[in-house]
C-alpha cells in the first residue's frame, strides 16, 4: 500500500507485456546464491501475519493523513460513468485519499468504506470533509471467517486500490469471493496494485530477510506488499468468477526529488465484473 517514492513528474503507458529486466536484476531475484540471505524464517512469517493489524495501526499512527496523496484520477484512469444513484463500496479505504475527491465530484453520492485498521477508520471520521450523511465506514478484517456487513447483490462498483497486495497470498481468494458476494451482477470491481518487477521489488530484494515467498515481500515497519503478474491475477480472478473487462500494466517513470533518480514504476491495473449466474 505505500512506499517511499516521491514524484514531481510523472510520465506512463499501459501494456500487457511485462517489464522487460536486465540480468542483474533476474539475478537479483531469483539467484539460489541470494534465497537463504533474502528469505524470512517462517517463525518471524507467521508473526508478521499474525500481527498485520497491529503493524497497519502503527503506520497510520505515524503518518496520519500526510502519507498518500488524494486520488483525482479515478474517473479519468478506470473510464467509467458514476452517478449519484449508485451504490459504491471502497475496500481499504485509509484515510480517505480515494473516496473524498470522489465526492466532491459528484454531489450527493453516497459511500461505504471499511479498512482492516481501526486507527485509518479513527483519521477518516476526523476529517473535516467527513459526512456521516454520506459515509458508511467501518472497521472490517475481510480475511476472517466474517462476511462482509453489507447486504448481498447490493453494490453497483467496488474498488480495491493498493490493497489485495498487503494480504497473504493465501487469502487472496477468500477475500475476492467476498466482494463478489455483495456486488450486483454486472457489478464492477476497480483494480490498482503492485505490477511484477516494480522497482520496489528490487530494493526489498536486495535488503536482507525481506522475501516471505515468491513476488511476496515485507517492508521494514512490518507491512506487506505482493507484486502481482497479469498471468496470476488472471487466475485469481477466474476462480473467484469474475469476468475481465480491462487488465493491463502500468508503467511510469517516477522521479525521486531527494534522491535525484528516476525510478522504473510498474503497476497492474483492471475493471473486473461480476458474472451473471
Amino acid at each position: 500500500m505505500a512506499d517511499n517514492t516521491t514524484s514531481d513528474s510523472i510520465h506512463g503507458y499501459r501494456s500487457d507485456k511485462e517489464r522487460s529486466i536486465t540480468n542483474d536484476e533476474y539475478a537479483c531475484l531469483y539467484s539460489p546464491e541470494l534465497q537463504d540471505r533474502q528469505q524470512v524464517p517462517t517463525f518471524k512469517q507467521n508473526q508478521f501475519d499474525k500481527n498485520a493489524q497491529k503493524y497497519w495501526d502503527q503506520f497510520y499512527k505515524r503518518n496520519t493523513s500526510n502519507f498518500f496523496k488524494d486520488r483525482h484520477w479515478t474517473l479519468r484512469e478506470f473510464n467509467i460513468n458514476i452517478n449519484e444513484s449508485m451504490k459504491l463500496f471502497e475496500v481499504g479505504c485509509g484515510v480517505g485519499n480515494f473516496l473524498f475527491p470522489l465526492l466532491n465530484e459528484i454531489p450527493n453520492l453516497s459511500i461505504y468504506a471499511c479498512d482492516f485498521s481501526s486507527t485509518a477508520i479513527e483519521l477518516l471520521r476526523q476529517n473535516s470533509n467527513y459526512d456521516p450523511q454520506r459515509i458508511q465506514s467501518f472497521v472490517c478484517d475481510l480475511t476472517d471467517d466474517n462476511e462482509i456487513a453489507i447486504e448481498e447483490n447490493s453494490i453497483d462498483l467496488c474498488s480495491m486500490i493498493f490493497v489485495l497486495s498487503a494480504i497473504h497470498p493465501d487469502k487472496m481468494s477468500s477475500v475476492l469471493k467476498k466482494i463478489h458476494k455483495v456486488l450486483k451482477p454486472d457489478g464492477y470491481l476497480l483494480f490498482r496494485d503492485y505490477g511484477l518487477y516494480d522497482h520496489a521489488m528490487f530494493r526489498f530484494a536486495r535488503q536482507r530477510q525481506h522475501k516471505l515467498s515468491d513476488n511476496f515481500y515485507v517492508r521494514q515497519d512490518g507491512t506487506r506488499a505482493y507484486f502481482f503478474s497479469i498471468e496470476y491475477l488472471t487466475n485469481l480472478l477466474n476462480a473467484c468468477q469474475f469476468h475481465i473487462d480491462e487488465l493491463s500494466y502500468v508503467f511510469k517513470d517516477t522521479v525521486n526529488v531527494k534522491e535525484e533518480i528516476c525510478v522504473p514504476r510498474v503497476f497492474i491495473q483492471g475493471k473486473f465484473k461480476k458474472k451473471k449466474t
